[in-house]
């Protein structure tokens, strides 16, 4: 897991620099606020929304509009918030003078039932010897229930390629039966291109935390698109983590790729500022060691989600490099199987001796009709595929056995 806490300590590092320079706009009513708030009151822009690895912690982020500082009181009992935890401090600095908060909750216990908000205080001027606070607010108590990372089943929802159409998020949830998941998998290109902080709050965080992301942590992974756009550089700041990470819930090994780019670097559009080629060669060799692990080779089952398919999505040079860097690892470390996007067209690939010896999802595009929620449970012996369409049939099935 260094992956993981790399990507996790690079991600607050910039955010104690997103400062003044950030841009947040005023958006709906947040629950648990007053109804009426002026525009230039200090106030919660999005959240709090919730992001975790699973192994007993969760990760609560939100913004204000206005920089403050921030922390997050917590219990097991919703009248006694006993606890508080406060973002990662660096180099003896506390996460503050932000807008952007991301806060920790260490050492949970498995299956256990707990109780949050989340507290700003604003920062009304900050002089170099004299700091001045303003006003404190806080969010309602939310809950959300600690993972056991021994349990043994698992379930969870992915959706992918949503291309900057925020009503297809509660629109796809429910058409899902009401059930207790244990995260939401956005599987790239939930943006057309990144354009700036209103965009993300609007078209993504905001219909999360409206639909679940207040008690269900969500898990991310770039797309295509979400490389594209001036903000692609500051895009990362707002998750705990949106590329390549592995970690393990109940019976199975989740292995996360992020396959960037389907265009060559050399590509005018790129302008020479980018090199995606050598960031998939150093995923590979990540993966390599990835499938040699206790924690791979010892679960019942590993599950592969990736944006762009490692086959069966085109002669694009992004494509075409996935399917020869990834695709003999796949083979090699026996993966059960693959969750991807990209190719707007839904399909279940069954496995074949001589190509993908794994089966292959691959869910809907962004337009009516093409839409759909795949929806994903497994135990000890089995796993099974679930994929709805948006017209609320299912359109495709697989059960894969425990070999």
């Amino acid at each position: 897991m260094a992956e993981n806490q790399n990507n996790r300590r690079n991600f607050l590092r910039t955010s104690l620099a997103l400062g003044a320079a950030t841009l947040v706009a005023p958006t709906a009513t947040i629950a648990g606020l007053p109804a009426a708030v002026k525009d230039d009151e200090f106030k919660i822009a999005v959240g709090p929304y919730l992001q975790s690895n699973f192994n007993n912690a969760m990760t609560i982020l939100w913004l204000t509009n206005k920089n403050a500082a921030g922390w997050v009181e917590f219990g097991e009992d919703a009248g006694n918030l006993d606890r508080k935890a406060y973002g990662k401090a660096e180099l003896g600095l506390m996460q503050a003078n932000s807008k952007l908060n991301a806060v920790t909750i260490q050492n949970l216990k498995p299956g256990i039932k707990y109780y949050y908000k989340i507290v700003s205080k604003e920062i009304k001027d900050f002089q170099p010897y004299k700091l001045t606070y303003g006003e404190t607010i806080s969010s309602r108590v939310e809950e959300f229930q600690n993972a056991d990372v021994t349990k043994k089943e698992v379930s969870f929802l992915m959706m992918n390629d949503i291309h900057d159409r925020p009503e297809s998020i509660p629109f796809l949830l429910n058409l899902v039966p009401k059930g207790k998941q244990d995260f939401v998998f956005f599987n790239g290109d939930i943006f057309d291109y990144q354009t700036d902080e209103k965009q993300i709050i609007d078209h993504m965080l905001q219909p999360c935390v409206d639909s679940f992301a207040r008690h269900t942590p969500f898990v991310y992974v770039r797309g295509n698109h979400e490389t594209r756009g001036k903000f692609a550089r500051e895009f990362a700041q707002y998750y705990m983590h949106v590329g390549h990470a592995a970690f393990t819930l109940g019976p199975v090994r989740f292995v996360i790729l992020d396959t960037g780019e389907d265009k060559e670097d050399a590509h005018p559009v790129y302008a020479g500022i980018v090199n995606f080629d050598d960031y998939r060669v150093q995923q590979a060799e990540w993966l390599k060691n990835e499938i040699n692990t206790k924690a791979f080779k010892n679960a019942p089952f590993r599950i592969v989600l990736m944006h762009i398919p490692p086959r069966f999505s085109g002669d694009a040079h992004g494509p075409k490099h996935c399917t020869e860097l990834f695709e003999p690892l796949l083979n090699q470390g026996k993966v059960d199987l693959v969750l991807s996007g990209h190719t707007h067209k839904y399909m279940v690939h069954q496995p074949d001796k001589n190509l993908n010896r794994y089966p292959l999802i691959i869910g809907g595009g962004p337009k009516a009709g093409s839409r759909t929620i795949t929806s994903i449970k497994a135990d000890q012996h089995k796993i099974t595929v679930s994929m709805i369409g948006d017209s609320g049939t299912e359109v495709g099935t697989y059960t894969a056995l425990r070999k």
